[in-house]
């Protein structure tokens, strides 16, 4: 069994880390229809420039049409699937009906059928597989014995895909309106304020103006916020269970988590395949999850807990930070665009899909692109060149850590 790694992709920048640090898929939006209408995402020009950009280095791309779609949505649907269908989309993420027909009506796009779908038996999978769904992505809320169950019921050309590493919501897999009450933005079409993650406080109607932290310890709770799952120490639990593709939630994330998650679960991934069945997730790897942003780590419902709650803050913690992208290299060095503050005499850490991860870059001289030096890097996105004998790749990452 191929075993696939599927990552965001909220814009074009983060596709490209995606494809960098070893992505063998990616999955995004177009401007509407998609679950998170506060990513960037692609117009239909960028659509076609991204389909042409994966395929070009053997990759794979799915486009997300999950929402839970009304009347009005349908409005240019179909001409919109047709042209995702003529610029060779390997998959189209779907999770209403409605759509799904229309999928299989005007096109022969591959349907993955949508974690919103709530796919949590293995009856409701073998319906699905009968209605000529090619991928389902799992409902978070299940065992890995649940996993194993349903994958040897199913056919085995019907592909099952499950959420390893990123944010989990409070409502059973994502069918959530607890956004929709509070703020008016709608969630199920893509616009989800996270107000699971606010603080939340006890008030009782007869005493007005007097509120009652649900805690001991005066500021408030989090009795809504879920912590993040983190399954690459089970990664070999999942892949044995029968999940052949591996997502990454995080298409709102930045291009510095996209790149760092996708190199750890890269690495873990070729550990896992090189390790004859004795997968123990290498010390770097857990450290790189650790460093970058997330709140308190969970494994979810795979191992058969209850999902675990972060009580605490709803604020995620960052230990290392995004000081840099490389843009090119000169045979003396490279270019950067500044994304965090650093200056001369700093020592950054390097992150890369080779051999040059983990290394660490001491910023001796740098430069503007009018070759006037530099001592501290505080413009937004300024672009810079950093003398250096390590001769680092476009979309390498810089941070300070």
């Amino acid at each position: 069994m191929k075993i696939e790694l599927l990552a965001p992709a909220g814009n074009m920048e983060k596709l490209d880390c995606a494809l960098h640090f070893g992505a063998d898929a990616v999955y995004l939006a177009g401007k509407k229809m998609g679950l998170r209408a506060f990513a960037d995402n692609f117009d239909t020009a960028q659509l076609r420039v991204a389909a042409e950009k994966i395929h070009s280095v053997g990759k794979k791309m799915y486009v997300t049409v999950n929402i839970f779609a009304h009347n009005k949505d349908f409005d240019g649907l179909v001409e919109y699937l047709k042209y995702l269908e003529e610029i060779g989309v390997d998959g189209v993420i779907v999770s209403d009906v409605g759509i799904i027909s229309l999928v299989k009506k005007h096109t022969h796009l591959n349907i993955h059928l949508s974690t919103q779908a709530n796919t949590t038996n293995k009856y409701a999978a073998a319906f699905w597989a009968e209605m000529g769904i090619k991928r389902i992505v799992l409902a978070r809320e299940l065992s890995l014995v649940e996993i194993k169950e349903i994958r040897d019921f199913l056919p085995p050309e019907i592909e099952l895909e499950a959420f390893v590493h990123g944010a989990m919501c409070i409502s059973y897999s994502g069918r959530c309106l607890l956004s929709d009450f509070t703020t008016g933005r709608h969630g199920n079409s893509g616009e989800c304020a996270q107000a699971c993650r606010w603080e939340y406080y006890l008030y009782e109607k007869s005493r007005e103006g007097e509120y009652f932290p649900i805690g001991e310890d005066g500021r408030g709770t989090y009795i809504l916020n879920s912590k993040d799952l983190n399954m690459a120490p089970y990664m070999d639990e999942l892949i044995k269970a029968g999940v052949s593709s591996l997502k990454v939630e995080g298409r709102v994330k930045s291009s510095f988590y996209v790149a760092s998650v996708v190199n750890a679960y890269r690495r873990a991934i070729d550990e896992y395949l090189s390790c004859g069945g004795k997968f123990v997730l290498p010390p770097e790897i857990k450290r790189e999850l650790e460093l970058l942003s997330h709140r308190k780590y969970s494994s979810g419902f795979y191992l058969g807990g209850k999902g675990e709650q972060c009580y605490e803050t709803s604020k995620p913690t960052q230990k290392g930070l995004f000081a840099a992208i490389v843009t090119g290299s000169r045979s003396d060095g490279f270019e950067v665009e500044m994304r965090g503050r650093f200056k001369v005499g700093d020592a950054l850490e390097v992150i890369a899909p080779d051999e040059n991860f983990g290394k660490t870059v001491v910023v001796n001289e740098m430069f503007d692109m009018d070759g006037d030096p530099v001592y501290v890097a505080d413009k937004v996105q300024q672009k810079l060149f950093i003398r250096s004998d390590i001769a680092l790749k476009p979309n390498d990452i810089l941070r300070l850590s």
